[in-house]
């Protein structure tokens, strides 16, 4: 009990702060809850008249912030707030609660598929819709007062992140920036940065999580906590009844090994592989534990769909029979416009069985509308088990009591790499519901290869820096041009948070430098040698070296030629080995290599019934003909019953599957008459009869190695220092050689066509329209032709998919023809910024244009053994569908073109898609 002075004292204090910060007192009578510390701080910056950067975790509620923002905005009466979000579900879900709080008059929204009221004081949008709007001078930011970016650190992102720093550097000065962000372990020079381009700003950071965060490991059937407590967990010292337990089984697995790898032991002589618990049995585990509901991230899609079918299969049922009926309403609810005979493709009715159990998949493959009832249902609590890829961890809001973590590694597009610590704090930070949860659970599975301690550093690291992906594009450059001239272009370039961050790190890299300089000083006073000129000896040995290599390279680049030009040659019908990958094996050519750009990449079917595309890679050298086969005229790659007798003729012919080893490596060429030179010089030269020539060698190579690596460094620095005005300058020579610029830098009639054309492909888009690429074409045949600008294969080296015969083979060659010029002008400036477009969407966006039905549509993408997912064709299909209604309002398109793009819209926006382009 407070004695009356200090009720008194608290009293005051109150008062002095409902003075100092009406607004603020205000907005907390309308939320209803007291502000955590953090919060009441950034709406005090605020309220001050100051920008503010908020860093919190994943569940703080800075959002909050956000929404003081919007509040300053409409107390004032005359002054906007535009709140910006990185993705249009976010924005869906945030305009949804403004206009709960504030009324559907007030607030509107603005995203590539809705514009709703967008006249209202306080407008959500994604963040380019404003970047757009800076770019064309709309007048909509007129007493534009506060633009909130949540999700600020989305800057980051390798294909979106420059949209975020365009706006930022572009907003008049008179606006206030409200930066919302996830944790950051250099917001320092983030907030740095802010204060240069934006004046003054202050810094709020709370690395306090409203909900505590348990961090535990199951190994087999046994939950063990990760730390044993607090202090445990800030020294990374792992519970040692789970070191002990674990080291117990790797044990236990060591001599199972042994004993089925000894005499008659074991299958082939295979040790037996750690098999981890099944997924029904994870999530019964959890349900037992009071866990549930939970996200069990996989790093697979098709791994996703398939524990869903483990829990089925085990008959795992997670909910009673009034959940199961409101799971059913609400599934129903989202799939009503979608034609019945679309959902039973759409695998629908085993979906809806799955979901009424309580368990669900959550990845980017499947529908739209699948995927907002998962979350729907997650977020009521009606489904307990969500496997889902990391794409969860980035979309909205959907919290859960617990995180299961299956992997540490995961598939970044290129190769399998291990989990970053700001990866796995962002996962984790999933686990908690506030005011829902006491405290969140993380749950990773141990197997013989994750190391408690590895677990116990990622969990325990707050590593998550902010890296800036902006570059000059050629859509940015018109754009800046237009606006404010080439030479204030370059100054605010310079200004960008990747230049500020390239321009700090040139002081570390310069240090480095002299650092090694010094260092190299060192090793060459060690490698002194009283015979002669050590240095002089050592360049003859490294020139040997350099020149072995060089042949070996000569050597691979033959052999790849002759693979290509053998793979060339490939009729239907001929029987060729596969020497090495996956693939390996013997394979009847199905189709010849099309001609065209690109390497050839015949159509095949191994014996082992896999039907696909080879390419120059999969061999080490010209491609022999074994034998031939009769293929079947109307033969069908799909059918499995087809690929089974046509491979049993293959392996009919009684050829070996495998190369003869011994054939290889049978001619040894002469040695090389400069290499053999050079050996003359180099046994002649004096320190070579020196006794401790290896002494002195190890440390000229030492030399020689931290000489190349000071090189780059100094390659760095020169390359960073005013980098992204080079660029600038670079994209700019472009743009005047094809007439977008002029040569005294003003913009032209094509340029001002290109400012408004919002696409990674910009300038292809841009000459396929000079060109006249897509005129002539039936509005199907417009929707097919522009997708090949768009889609891009999700496995690199995926083959050269076929198109229709006609109008389209036609614009689809022209199109990668342009794609050469451009490719070729940017290689001559030194870029690379337009990807190679890639046909592979174009027979399902034709036969979808054209009102087939999606079951055949799904079927006709370029993968011989599976359909394209759903989710990927409404992607694709609603990108497509925006870069339409980009033509229909191209001012230099051609009138048919924007009356074919109008209707090729009509056309594509049917069944699934048309039902999406709602909230």
């Amino acid at each position: 009990m407070t004695s009356p002075a200090e009720r008194y004292a608290a009293s005051k204090r109150r008062a002095a702060r409902v003075a100092e910060f009406p607004a603020l007192e205000d907005f907390m009578l309308d939320v209803g809850f007291d502000l955590d510390d953090f919060q009441r701080e950034a709406c005090e910056v605020l309220e001050r008249g100051n920008g503010v950067l908020v860093c919190a975790p994943t569940g703080a509620g800075k959002t909050v912030v956000g929404e003081f923002a919007v509040h300053l905005a409409l107390r004032s009466g005359e002054r906007k707030c535009f709140y910006t979000t990185p993705i249009k579900a976010l924005s869906n879900q945030k305009y949804n609660d403004l206009v709960q709080r504030y009324g559907a008059d007030k607030v509107g929204l603005l995203t590539g598929d809705n514009a709703i009221n967008g006249d209202a004081p306080v407008v959500v949008m994604t963040t380019e819709v404003l970047r757009n709007m800076l770019y064309s001078g709309s007048g909509s930011l007129r007493n534009l007062a506060y633009v909130v970016m949540d999700e600020v650190h989305y800057l980051a992102d390798r294909f979106r992140g420059a949209v975020w720093e365009e706006v930022i550097i572009h907003l008049p000065s008179s606006v206030t920036l409200v930066s919302l962000s996830a944790t950051v372990s250099n917001y320092e020079e983030f907030a740095d940065w802010l204060v240069t381009v934006r004046g003054e700003t202050e810094v709020v950071v709370s690395e306090h999580r409203p909900v505590p965060l348990w961090q535990h490991m199951l190994v087999g059937r046994r939950m063990f906590d990760l730390f044993h407590d607090a202090d445990a967990a800030k020294k990374h010292d792992v519970h040692p009844e789970l070191l002990r337990y674990t080291r117990e089984m790797d044990r236990r697995l060591e001599m199972t090994d042994r004993s089925s790898s000894g005499w008659g032991g074991g299958r082939g002589g295979r040790s037996r592989r750690w098999q981890p618990p099944p997924r029904p049995e994870v999530i019964d585990r959890l349900e037992r534990s009071g866990l549930l509901p939970a996200i069990l991230f996989i790093f697979s899609r098709a791994a996703c769909d398939a524990a869903v079918q483990q829990c089925l299969a085990a008959g795992l049922r997670l909910t009673d029979p009034d959940e199961r009926a409101e799971i059913r309403r609400i599934a129903q609810a989202k799939v009503a416009n979608i034609p019945s005979e679309d959902l039973s493709v759409l695998g629908y009715w085993e979906w809806l069985d799955g979901l009424e159990r309580g368990v669900a998949a959550h990845h980017a493959g499947m529908l739209p509308a699948f995927k907002e009832a998962v979350e729907e249902c997650f977020v009521r609590g009606l489904v307990k088990a969500v496997f889902a890829t990391e794409t969860l961890a980035l979309g909205i809001n959907m919290p859960a009591r617990c995180v299961v973590l299956e992997r540490l590694v995961k598939f970044n597009g290129e190769a399998h790499v291990d989990l970053t610590p700001g990866e796995y704090t962002q996962l984790t930070g999933r686990a908690g519901r506030r005011g829902i949860d006491v405290e969140g659970h993380a749950v990773v599975l141990w197997s013989p290869d994750v190391d408690p301690r590895h677990v116990a550093g990622l969990a325990s690291t707050r590593t998550y820096p902010l890296r800036s992906s902006f570059r000059p594009s050629y859509n940015m450059a018109v754009n800046l041009v237009g606006s404010v001239g080439a030479e204030r272009s370059r100054a605010l370039l310079e200004s960008s948070f990747a230049q500020f961050q390239a321009d700090r790190s040139v002081v570390g890299l310069a240090r480095q430098v002299q650092r090694n300089e010094e260092t190299m000083q060192g090793y060459a006073e060690d490698a002194t040698c009283h015979h002669g000129d050590f240095e002089e000896y050592f360049g003859l040995r490294v020139a040997i070296a350099d020149r072995e290599k060089s042949l070996s390279r000569q050597g691979v680049q033959q052999r790849r030629s002759a693979a290509v030009a053998s793979l060339e040659r490939l009729r239907i019908g001929d029987v060729i080995r596969v020497p090495q990958g996956r693939r390996a094996g013997l394979a009847v050519v199905l189709e010849p290599a099309t001609s065209g750009f690109g390497e050839p990449r015949p159509l095949v079917l191994t014996q082992d019934r896999w039907a696909g595309r080879v390419s120059p890679g999969d061999f080490g050298g010209e491609v022999e003909v074994l034998a031939r086969v009769r293929v079947p005229k109307n033969f069908n790659p799909r059918s499995p019953a087809a690929r089974r007798d046509l491979a049993a003729q293959v392996s009919g012919t009684g050829l070996d599957r495998h190369p003869d080893r011994r054939r290889r490596g049978r001619q040894q060429p002469g040695e090389d008459a400069e290499i053999a030179l050079l050996k003359v010089r180099m046994r002649q030269h004096p320190c070579h009869a020196c006794p401790e020539r290896e002494d002195h060698a190890r440390w000229a190579e030492r030399r020689h190695r931290l000489h190349r690596d000071t090189q780059t460094l100094r390659d760095k620095v020169a390359g960073r220092t005013g980098s992204l005005a080079r660029t600038f300058d670079q994209v700019c020579a472009v743009l005047t050689a094809r007439g977008y610029l002029t040569a005294d830098g003003e913009v032209s009639d094509a340029g001002r066509m290109l400012g408004r054309i919002w696409s990674e492909a910009d300038l292809l888009v841009a000459e396929c329209l000079r060109q006249g690429v897509w005129d002539g074409l039936a509005p199907e045949e417009l929707a097919a032709a522009v997708s090949m600008v768009l889609y891009e294969s999700r496995r690199e080296g995926e083959d050269r998919a076929s198109v229709p015969k006609g109008p389209i083979t036609a614009a689809v060659d022209a199109c990668a023809k342009l794609w050469g010029e451009i490719a070729a002008d940017e290689a001559e400036f030194g870029l690379s910024l337009t990807r190679e477009p890639d046909p592979g969407f174009v027979w399902p966006m034709f036969r979808w244009a054209r009102g087939e039905p999606l079951a055949r549509v799904l079927a006709s993408g370029h993968q011989y053994d599976a359909d394209m997912p759903a989710g990927d064709f409404v992607r694709w299909a609603r990108q497509v569908l925006d870069l339409l209604g980009q033509l229909k309002e191209a001012e230099s398109a051609s009138p048919s073109v924007k009356e074919t793009a109008r209707k090729a819209i009509t056309a594509v926006n049917r069944g699934v898609l048309a039902m999406q382009r709602g909230i």
